[in-house]
C-alpha cells in the first residue's frame, strides 16, 4: 500500500483533499467525494452532536475543545461544503441562536456568535470558520485590523501591555483574513494587514527569534514545541501550520522557508508517513486520528501537500 493509498483508505474528509491536492483528480470526482463529508464519517458525526439550540458542548467556546467554535473549526478543516443543506442548517442555528453568554467577558455576553468576543486568537478562529461558511464576520475583521502590532503580528496579551506579537495569535488571525478574502473578496486594508502578518513569520523563518536567530524551543504561553506537529492545532502554532498557511495563501516559496520545509521532510518515517507528535489536552468531540505517536493521516496529508508546494516552485 502506497502512502496515497493509505490516505485514501480513510474518511471522506481526508479522501477528497487527497484527490484535490495530491492526485489531481477531476473536479467532479472531488466534489462528489466532498459531498460525502456531510453524510458519512467524522463530518456527519460532528453535525449530529449539535444541540437543537445550535450549540456544541453547551457553549460558544470552552477550554475542552468540544465547543461550538471548536466544532466549526474542525468542520472547516474537514472541508464540509458550506453550500450544502447540512452546513446551511447547522450554521444557521449558530447564527440565529448562539451567543457568548457564560463563556465570554461581561461586555460580550449578548454578542451573537459571529460577532465574536475580545481575544484576537479566539476571534481569529471564529472569523475563519464564519467566513468559510459565508457568515458576516466583518465586525471581527475590522477589530482585528485595529489590533495589529507594529511588528506585523497580533498578541492576545496586547491589552495587558505586550508590544511583541505572538506566533499563536498571529497564525489564527492570518488564517481568518485569508478565509475572509476568499469568501468576500480582498480589500486593500485586509490584504495589506495579512501581508504584514505573513512577513512576521517569514522574517523569523517560521520558528526562529528575529533578534538572535535562535530556534524558539518552547511557546511561552502554552509550553508547546513549535517543531512538534499536532492536529487539531486549535490556537497553537507549529511549523507545519505556518507552512500550510503559506501554501494555502499561494505564497511563492523562498529561501526563508527552506529550513522549515527541511524540518517537515525530516519527520517522515520509513513508510513515508508522519506521526501525530502531540495532542493537546481536551475532549475531542469525535476521533479523527489513531492517537499520539501513531502515524497520522492528517499530518501526512498536510506535510505532503506542503512538500509538493515547495518542490513544484521554481525559486
Amino acid at each position: 500500500m502506497t502512502v496515497v493509498d493509505w490516505l485514501l483508505d480513510s474518511d471522506p474528509s481526508i479522501r477528497w483533499q487527497v484527490m484535490r491536492d495530491l492526485t489531481d483528480a477531476p473536479a467532479h470526482q472531488v466534489a462528489a467525494e466532498r459531498a460525502r463529508v456531510a453524510r458519512e464519517g467524522a463530518g456527519a458525526q460532528l453535525l449530529a452532536l449539535q444541540a437543537a439550540e445550535g450549540r456544541w458542548g453547551g457553549a460558544a467556546w470552552n477550554h475542552g475543545w468540544n465547543s461550538t467554535m471548536h466544532v466549526l473549526w474542525l468542520l472547516r478543516h474537514l472541508g464540509l461544503d458550506p453550500t450544502s443543506m447540512e452546513a446551511r442548517r447547522a450554521v444557521g442555528r449558530v447564527r440565529d441562536h448562539v451567543t457568548w453568554q457564560g463563556c465570554g467577558p461581561p461586555e460580550c455576553q449578548v454578542n451573537p456568535f459571529f460577532a465574536g468576543e475580545v481575544e484576537p486568537c479566539i476571534n481569529g478562529q471564529v472569523a475563519m470558520a464564519g467566513a468559510y461558511f459565508g457568515q458576516d464576520v466583518h465586525g471581527i475583521v475590522v477589530r482585528l485590523l485595529g489590533e495589529q502590532l507594529s511588528d506585523g503580528g497580533w498578541n492576545c496579551e496586547a491589552p495587558n501591555g505586550s508590544t511583541r506579537s505572538s506566533f499563536n495569535t498571529t497564525i489564527c488571525v492570518l488564517e481568518a483574513l485569508l478565509e475572509y478574502e476568499r469568501s468576500f473578496g480582498g480589500t486593500s486594508d485586509v490584504t495589506a494587514a495579512r501581508f504584514r502578518g505573513q512577513e512576521y513569520l517569514l522574517e523569523r523563518r517560521l520558528y526562529r527569534r528575529r533578534s538572535t536567530g535562535e530556534v524558539i524551543e518552547r511557546d511561552r504561553k502554552g509550553g508547546g514545541a513549535w517543531t512538534r506537529f499536532a492536529f487539531p492545532t486549535w490556537w497553537h502554532y507549529d511549523v507545519l501550520r505556518g507552512l500550510e498557511y503559506l501554501r494555502s495563501a499561494d505564497v511563492t516559496p523562498e529561501e526563508r522557508v527552506a529550513e522549515a520545509v527541511e524540518l517537515v521532510a525530516s519527520k517522515r518515517d520509513g513508510d513515508g508517513r508522519w506521526p501525530l507528535e502531540i495532542r493537546y489536552p481536551g475532549v475531542m468531540p469525535v476521533e479523527i486520528d489513531d492517537g499520539e505517536s501513531r502515524p497520522s493521516r492528517w499530518n501526512t496529508l498536510r506535510a505532503l501537500r506542503v512538500l509538493r508546494w515547495y518542490e513544484q516552485s521554481a525559486w
